[in-house]
């Protein structure tokens, strides 16, 4: 069930990003990016009203966290879009995210089976090559200028997925709300610090919402598969979300699926079936 989980966190994620990438070409790209994190917000505090919970303390702080990596990783994720460099952002903050739950997995004493570290090390090459443009490599000085915004959405990412992973079922959903208000407020800060226009001035910013409902939605789910599977597992699978949007692209929008993209993809699939032996 963590691993069927984990999956539907993976396909909503994918969706999330393919609906807001669409509509960040036609609008702020920082306003989709607030208009998801509130959108979401709604969603989860008008479903954690039926759900039981008693948050504790350290379970708010624990969301805290997590809304902040949540709001970093999407302000510079976006900031990598809006900039043109997301071919090489995209692949670099997929890898990172993946890597900070595994390693404090590791640290936090779980020891998954063989199988499953091979999964693992098959599913890192398989982000970065889903996620990875091919007119990246043709442009050295920005895949460079591109680099940092990488890992520092990756390490965000990478914190949201490990913070989440703390908060306990008995907690309810109220955390999980509270992290996505508190990312809001950092993609706020951060678009105001570099000067962004983030207002959601135009109707079509308003989509956002979709996407903060399909990524609260993931965020739900990862959660719930960390109550019953290994985080380093959860983890990995989720981050396979790239290979969801290429598909989507691929399917709605005919775009063209290149050879390293499609080698991804396999390694994809191969990963899934690894870890799911394991």
């Amino acid at each position: 069930m963590a691993i069927l989980l984990a999956l539907v966190a993976a396909a909503a994620y994918g969706f999330s990003d393919f609906v807001g990438g669409v509509f960040s070409q036609r609008v702020s790209p920082w306003a989709i990016a607030l208009m998801a994190q509130l959108g979401g917000a709604v969603v989860v505090f008008a479903v954690a009203v039926f759900v039981d919970g008693s948050p504790t303390r350290t379970d708010l702080l624990w969301s805290l966290v997590a809304g902040l990596g949540n709001g970093f990783g999407t302000a510079f994720l976006y900031r990598g879009l809006s900039s043109g460099r997301m071919g090489v952002v995209a692949p670099v903050s997929g890898v990172g995210a993946a890597l900070v739950p595994v390693a404090v997995g590791v640290g936090t004493g779980e020891r998954p089976a063989l199988l499953v570290w091979v999964g693992i090390l098959v599913a890192l090459p398989a982000i970065w090559l889903v996620a990875r443009e091919p007119q990246a490599s043709a442009h050295g000085r920005r895949r460079g200028a591109g680099l940092g915004d990488g890992v520092l959405a990756g390490l965000g990412f990478g914190t949201l997925f490990a913070a989440l992973a703390q908060i306990p079922e008995e907690a309810g959903l109220l955390p999980l709300a509270l992290n996505q208000v508190v990312a809001a407020v950092a993609i706020v800060l951060v678009a105001r610090a570099l000067r962004a226009p983030w207002v959601p001035r135009e109707p079509l910013a308003l989509v956002g919402m979709v996407s903060g409902c399909l990524g609260a939605l993931a965020a739900g789910a990862f959660l719930v598969a960390t109550h019953g599977g290994y985080l380093t597992v959860t983890a990995i699978l989720t981050s396979l979300y790239p290979a969801f949007t290429v598909v989507l692209a691929a399917t709605l929008l005919r775009e063209h699926v290149h050879r390293a993209q499609a080698l991804g993809l396999g390694l994809c699939a191969v990963a899934v079936v690894l870890v799911a032996a394991g």
